[in-house]
């Protein structure tokens, strides 16, 4: 096997990819339009993956971005860069005239636009049509065709791809999708889609005919909000079905193939989690029809470009139609890591007119890989977003079968005007077996404190035994939260976290003292004390317990960066010698009894990270266990930050527990604001558009 760049080759040998993009052949009726300087028009990890593919393709490349990104990793690594606009994307990464101003200042010949944002945008292709500027992606035809799943279901009928029974035409009165639902009373449950757009957003689960009404309503909401359409459909919800998809390309020339199939059924909130390629269980047989099938789609609507054709199988292996997204997908990297292909180079050779650098035949699997979306975001509390400082920052180490595609470095924020996704670990191996066993190691190995994550959550996704033996469907998470998503317990964790952690404050506290230049012996934390032995307590905290009082005694004198000391833990004495590595200062070496290990201990504020054995254990202090003062009783709080988009009560109502008071988008996501219990609505402190903070109290209830 071969190798280029960070991506593996698979047979057949290939000459060198920058050689073959700058002497590619092409038919003598499609004219070539070279591509020197590449605008993307996104943001985080996918514009600096596009940027990898620009730069060793040796174009030149342009960023944007808003006041929010100004520091950001994308910005830093273009060649040029240009704000244009706030942090909202609605006055950002969507203003289309801004983007292409940028494009005509800069001299770009071509716009990336990513995924997202204006990646499916139809407008968007035709004003860089307009302009005179390459649209990296499918021909304004085929995105107006796939832009809406209801139309895209009939050209598929007309295709022979078959789809799922529903109703998905333009007459969106709550009284036709009622009569349309009452036609399906036999295939309850039902969901709601957005017609535009994807990624989960604008989705429902509609389980009987009295949800039909909310449900319809707030996917209308969410679609109207990230996609600026609220039509929606309706239709048969496949139970324990699972999520195949294809990646197609097709060339100017009239070249179509698939790249083969990727299984995304592992999903929360219809949003995709854990992804590899090829798909558990799948045959010769079956992935040449359902890649059949997928060719079909895209040849039926002339597409040009990277695609994804998804299906929704059951449990007969029948697959239907779902979508096409016209765009490079986030799982890509699977792909490419099976077949030794860069699907943004393929994109790029595509959008200037050369021919696709293989046929169908050339291709062939090589392993199999797997891809971890890694978001800051709470699974423990609902999956909801989280936004803050990235105070510490270590991924695994990248090598040729280990990517971490991420846009953010240490000390960056997590935003709440973006998606809260961190980074996406690609892992690759030469079998299924070997590949996940590889991706928990480089999971383990994952370690970021300042906000929470959903690493220990995907680590139990990854080892949990229906998952190791390929027995996936995209219900995996609901059928299994108990065991995902188990409650805190103090006794899970280990005496040598809470060892860790004492020595960890114990040594930053003689860090800040060496900092300060304090020499004298009463403030040094070694260990002397004239004539009698020092001897002190450390608060702390764990496992949702309040702090304890552990007593700690120090012992003789030690090196620099070094403590002795004794400790008591549940009634055991420790006796430990503890060091920090003067290389990285969160790597703390104790020595207990003889025994030396080594784990990341992070301070931030008054909490206090272990990262040891693969796990992520907070320990909290005094001041941060007390937190923010409680609120007053019967008061709602904010789940995160984020902007009120409907009051739906008023000082005066009476409201039953459950009922809906407030709603408010974060994330580009729709929360409801429930009761949690009966009473009357005592005082509304925010209105519709107002930002609010998290943990801001948004309404009163009286008891």
């Amino acid at each position: 096997m071969l190798r280029f760049s960070s991506f593996v080759r698979s047979a057949p040998a290939l000459r060198s990819s920058t050689s073959f993009f700058r002497n590619a052949s092409s038919s003598s009726d499609v004219p070539v339009r070279p591509i020197e300087k590449l605008l993307i028009a996104n943001r985080g990890e996918i514009a600096c993956r596009i940027m990898k593919t620009a730069k060793r393709l040796g174009i030149r490349t342009v960023a944007v971005y808003s006041e929010a990104d100004r520091y950001a990793r994308h910005v830093s690594m273009a060649d040029e860069s240009y704000l244009i606009g706030p942090p909202p994307a609605a006055q950002s990464y969507l203003q289309q005239e801004k983007i292409l101003e940028v494009a005509h200042r800069s001299g770009a010949h071509a716009i990336h636009p990513g995924y997202g944002f204006l990646s499916e945008n139809e407008s968007f292709a035709k004003n860089c049509d307009r302009e005179g500027v390459i649209f990296v992606g499918p021909p304004v035809p085929a995105l107006n065709a796939m832009a809406s799943k209801s139309a895209s279901k009939d050209i598929m009928i007309n295709a022979g791809v078959p789809v799922v029974p529903g109703y998905h035409g333009e007459d969106q009165s709550m009284e036709r999708f009622k009569a349309e639902a009452d036609k399906m009373k036999g295939e309850f449950p039902l969901i709601a889609k957005a017609f535009l757009g994807g990624g989960g957003k604008g989705m429902r689960i509609v389980n009987s005919p009295a949800e039909l009404e909310e449900c319809i309503s707030s996917c209308q909401r969410e679609a109207a909000a990230s996609f600026g359409d609220e039509r929606v459909l309706i239709e048969k919800y496949l139970q324990r079905p699972r999520h195949i998809e294809f990646q197609v390309f097709a060339d100017k020339h009239g070249n179509y193939m698939h790249l083969f199939e990727r299984d995304c059924s592992l999903q929360r909130r219809h949003q995709k989690v854990i992804e590899e390629a090829p798909a558990p269980g799948m045959t010769a047989e079956w992935r040449n029809e359902m890649g059949t099938a997928a060719v079909n789609a895209a040849v039926a609507v002339g597409y040009e470009g990277a695609g994804t054709v998804e299906f929704i199988v059951d449990h007969d292996k029948r697959f239907f139609f779902m979508e096409m997204n016209t765009r490079l997908q986030v799982e890509h990297p699977v792909t490419e890591m099976i077949t030794g292909q860069d699907l943004v180079e393929w994109q790029i050779l595509a959008a200037s007119g050369h021919k696709l650098p293989l046929t169908q035949a050339d291709l062939s699997i090589s392993g199999h890989s797997f891809e971890a979306r890694v978001y800051a975001e709470d699974p423990e509390a609902g999956f909801l977003p989280c936004t803050g400082k990235l105070v510490h920052l270590s991924p695994p180490q990248e090598r040729p079968d280990v990517r971490v595609e991420t846009g953010v470095r240490k000390g960056d924020e997590v935003s709440v005007y973006y998606d809260p996704m961190i980074a996406k670990l690609v892992v690759h191996d030469v079998n299924r077996e070997r590949a996940l066993r590889k991706l928990c190691e480089n999971l383990r190995d994952y370690q970021i404190a300042g906000l929470s994550t959903n690493i220990p959550f995907l680590l139990r996704c990854a080892e949990h035994p229906s998952f190791v033996a390929g027995d996936v469907e995209t219900n995996f998470i609901p059928k299994y939260e108990d065991e995902l998503l188990p409650p805190a317990d103090k006794a899970s964790y280990p005496t040598s976290s809470i060892l860790f952690a004492i020595a960890g404050t114990l040594l930053q506290e003689q860090i800040s003292v060496d900092a300060g230049e304090v020499r004298n012996p009463w403030s040094q934390l070694s260990g002397f004390t004239p004539n009698l032995p020092k001897g002190r307590q450390v608060q702390l905290g764990w496992g949702g317990e309040e702090p304890r009082a552990l007593a700690v005694e120090y012992k003789r004198a030690g090196r620099p960066g070094e403590i002795a000391f004794a400790a008591e833990v549940d009634g055991t004495s420790y006796d430990i010698l503890a060091s920090f590595d003067h290389g990285d200062s969160t790597r703390v070496t104790l020595s207990v009894d003889g025994l030396r290990t080594s784990a990341h201990v992070v301070p931030h504020g008054d909490d206090v990270h272990v990262f040891v054995d693969g796990k992520d254990f907070e320990f909290t202090r005094p001041s941060s266990a007390a937190g923010v003062a409680a609120a007053a009783a019967g008061s709602l709080l904010a789940p995160m930050p984020g902007k009120i988009t409907r009051v739906l009560v008023n000082k005066g109502d009476v409201v039953e527990q459950g009922d809906a008071l407030i709603i408010m988008e974060a994330m580009k996501m729709e929360h409801t604001i429930k009761a949690s219990h009966n009473g009357t609505v005592e005082e509304v402190f925010f209105a519709v558009d107002d930002i609010v903070a998290d943990k801001a109290v948004l309404a009163r209830i009286s008891e």
